[in-house]
């Protein structure tokens, strides 16, 4: 477990070098891959999102694409084309971007929702079908979303389905004075992400996740995760509630807080601090005032 702590305190150094003062949004973003998850991060734009996206995939070694999500986009520039090749006479596979162990797609919810879908299957089934053929996808394999606040001009709405496939949520906002005066003065992001070293590689970053199934979680936590995912659905306030992907998502995702924090067990804790950025993006509530997340935390006791 030591060892295990060290990797991990390195990982979220290097990254905190990169994007400072935002060391709980990283810690989500630790979380949600080491319990398997797809990334989505919403903002505005110029707060940093591609910036950790690139921060990640270096720092633990993985290989890297980034498809810039447009208008135009078509589901061939994501999953790749086949081709006819004139001197074999035959038609040749091109693979595309998300043939990669971290896909960031970038601005994704600026593409139409036909463009959007080339990630479906990709995300849950770790696979392509094209030509009626299956291919797999490299192992590990993360999508890193980032997206523009859905007010802004030439945005298409995620669907309920592609928002179920991203584990986790996360908001980076503006940063703090003492962090804005250091990127003021400091190194521009882009040559320190350049410059970052390999802290991890796929196969410890394997290992990590495998940790994460090895944290116990007792019977009585279980109890606490079932009633908070049936409250949301039943709930007055919420249109639907979570789906059991979703539940087992934030069972994986407090398992992973837990290895994160140096601890062996989950505990309530665990789960509270990843609940937000599990469910948020799932529930939608029918009116104003307190959050959703806040009121569900609130109606259900902790054992």
């Amino acid at each position: 477990m030591n060892m295990v702590r060290t990797e991990i305190e390195a990982i979220l150094a290097q990254i905190n070098r990169v994007i400072l003062g935002k060391d709980a949004q990283i810690r989500l973003c630790l979380a949600c891959m080491l319990a398997r998850g797809h990334l989505l991060i919403e903002d505005i734009p110029g707060v940093g999102k591609t910036t950790l996206a690139h921060a990640i995939a270096k720092t633990l070694g993985l290989s890297f694409q980034r498809v810039q999500f447009t208008s135009d986009l078509l589901p061939a520039d994501v999953l790749g084309v086949s081709i006819f090749d004139r001197e074999t006479g035959k038609f040749r596979f091109q693979r595309g971007p998300i043939f990669a162990q971290l896909v960031l797609a970038d601005e994704i919810n600026r593409a139409s929702p036909k463009a959007q879908s080339a990630l479906l299957e990709a995300m849950e089934e770790h696979q392509v079908t094209l030509d009626g053929q299956s291919m797999a996808l490299p192992e590990p394999f993360f999508v890193i979303a980032t997206q523009n606040p859905q007010d802004q001009v030439g945005t298409f709405p995620l669907p309920e389905s592609q928002l179920d496939r991203f584990l986790m949520r996360v908001h980076l906002g503006y940063p703090a004075v003492a962090a804005e005066r250091e990127l003021l003065s400091g190194v521009d992001r882009r040559e320190l992400v350049n410059s970052l070293s390999t802290v991890a590689d796929a196969a410890s970053l394997q290992r990590l996740q495998q940790a994460v199934l090895d944290i116990h979680v007792a019977p009585a936590l279980l109890d606490y995760v079932q009633a908070l995912v049936a409250h949301t659905r039943h709930a007055p306030g919420l249109n639907a509630g979570l789906s059991p992907r979703a539940a087992i998502g934030l069972l994986r995702a407090a398992r992973a807080w837990a290895l994160i924090t140096g601890r062996d067990a989950v505990i309530p804790e665990h789960v509270q601090a990843v609940f937000g950025a599990v469910v948020e993006h799932r529930v939608r509530q029918k009116d104003s005032g307190p959050t959703a997340v806040t009121r569900l935390l609130e109606a259900v006791p902790i054992p």
